[in-house]
C-alpha cells in the first residue's frame, strides 16, 4: 500500500510538459518565463521543439541595406519612408543583422582623407539615422526585440499592447495619421516581412489611401528533422497524466500529427479522439485552429483569444479547470 501511495503521490508532483512548437527566442522568451512560473502555481515543464528553419532573403536584404544607407528611411520632407512595420520575430533579427553591418562599416564622405569608421563613432552619427521615426511592432516578443536592436538613441518602437495584424492595422491609422498630421500626405511605410504572411495590415492601410511596400527578407520551411525530434521528445514522457502541445502555425501540422499517433495514413485525416489521451493541443490563433480543422479534421482543444503567452496559458488553465 505504501508504494502505491508514493508511487501515486511521484506521479502527481510530476509537472505537465508543455511543447513549444518553435524556435526559442533570445535573449528570453517570454512562453518559456510564463509557463515557467505561471500565476495560478500550476507545475509545468515548458521546452521547445524547432518547427522552422528561417533563411535571409538576400535580394530584399539587399533593398533594406540599401534604404538605410541612403538615408530614405527618415521624418525628413520627401524621404522614402517615413515609418517601418514588423509582426515578425524573424524580420528583427534580418534588421538587426543589417544594423550590425552598417556599424561596422567604413563609410567615405567629403573627400579621400574623411574617412570614419561607423562602429567607432556609431553613438554619434546614430546608425541607422532613424530618430523620430515610428516603429510598429505587433506584439510582446517583437517590440523586446526591437527594443534590443543596437541603436542610439533607441528605437521608438509602438503597438505592443495589439497584439495581432487585425488590431495594429488600425492603430497605425491612428497614431501614423498623428504623427505626420502637418503633412499633405502620410509618407510611405516599409513593411519587413517572410514569405508567408497576411495581407491584413497592408489592406487596411492601402485602402485608406496610403502606401505600404512590403519588403520580403526571410523565408521560412519545415526543417527535415522536425518530425523525428517531437517524436523523440514525446517519448520522454509517454506515461504523463497530461502533455500540452503549443502550435503556433499551419507549418508541420501534418508532421505533429504523424509524431503524435494522430493521423490516418490512409485517409490523411486525424483518427477519432481517444476519451483516454493524455495529449491535448493548443494553437496560437483562429488560423492555426481553422487548418487543422480543415484539412485534418481536428478540432484542437484551446484556441487562444489573444497570440500571446497570456492567451494560451489563460486558454490551457481554463481547459484545465472544467
Amino acid at each position: 500500500m505504501r508504494l502505491v501511495t508514493f508511487g501515486h503521490s511521484l506521479k502527481m508532483a510530476l509537472k505537465t510538459p508543455i511543447f513549444l512548437l518553435k524556435t526559442k527566442s533570445s535573449p528570453g522568451d517570454a512562453y518559456e518565463e510564463l509557463f515557467s512560473f505561471p500565476p495560478d502555481g500550476a507545475g509545468y515543464e515548458p521546452s521547445f521543439v524547432p518547427v522552422l528553419k528561417h533563411q535571409f532573403d538576400e535580394v530584399g536584404m539587399a533593398k533594406v541595406r540599401s534604404a538605410l544607407q541612403s538615408r530614405s528611411i527618415s521624418t525628413a520632407e520627401g524621404s522614402a519612408y517615413g515609418g517601418l512595420i514588423f509582426t515578425s520575430q524573424r524580420a528583427v533579427e534580418a534588421f538587426t543583422k543589417l544594423v550590425e553591418e552598417g556599424r561596422g562599416e567604413t563609410r567615405v564622405s567629403g573627400g579621400p582623407d574623411e574617412i570614419t569608421k561607423v562602429s567607432k563613432f556609431a553613438g554619434e552619427i546614430g546608425w541607422p539615422h532613424l530618430q523620430g521615426v515610428p516603429i510598429y511592432s505587433v506584439g510582446p516578443a517583437t517590440t523586446r526585440a526591437l527594443k534590443a536592436v543596437p541603436q542610439v538613441p533607441p528605437l521608438q518602437v509602438f503597438g505592443e499592447h495589439t497584439g495581432a495584424g487585425d488590431k495594429l492595422a488600425p492603430f497605425i491609422l491612428e497614431h501614423y495619421g498623428e504623427w505626420y498630421k502637418g503633412r499633405e500626405s502620410k509618407p510611405p511605410l516599409l513593411f519587413l516581412v517572410g514569405e508567408k504572411r497576411r495581407d491584413i495590415i497592408p489592406k487596411l492601410l492601402t485602402g485608406a489611401g496610403w502606401r505600404v511596400d512590403e519588403v520580403v527578407i526571410y523565408g521560412t520551411g519545415e526543417l527535415e528533422s522536425f518530425q523525428e525530434d517531437f517524436a523523440r521528445r514525446l517519448a520522454d514522457t509517454p506515461s504523463r497524466p497530461k502533455r500540452w502541445v503549443v502550435v503556433f502555425s499551419p507549418s508541420g501540422c501534418d508532421s505533429m500529427l504523424r509524431a503524435l499517433g494522430f493521423l490516418d495514413e490512409s485517409t490523411g485525416k486525424a483518427k477519432p479522439k481517444h476519451p483516454d489521451r493524455n495529449t491535448l493541443i493548443a494553437t496560437i490563433g483562429p488560423t492555426t485552429r481553422d487548418h487543422l480543422i480543415q484539412k485534418f479534421g481536428y478540432e484542437p482543444e484551446v484556441c487562444a483569444e489573444q497570440p500571446t503567452p497570456e492567451g494560451v496559458w489563460q486558454g490551457i488553465s481554463r481547459y484545465s479547470h472544467q
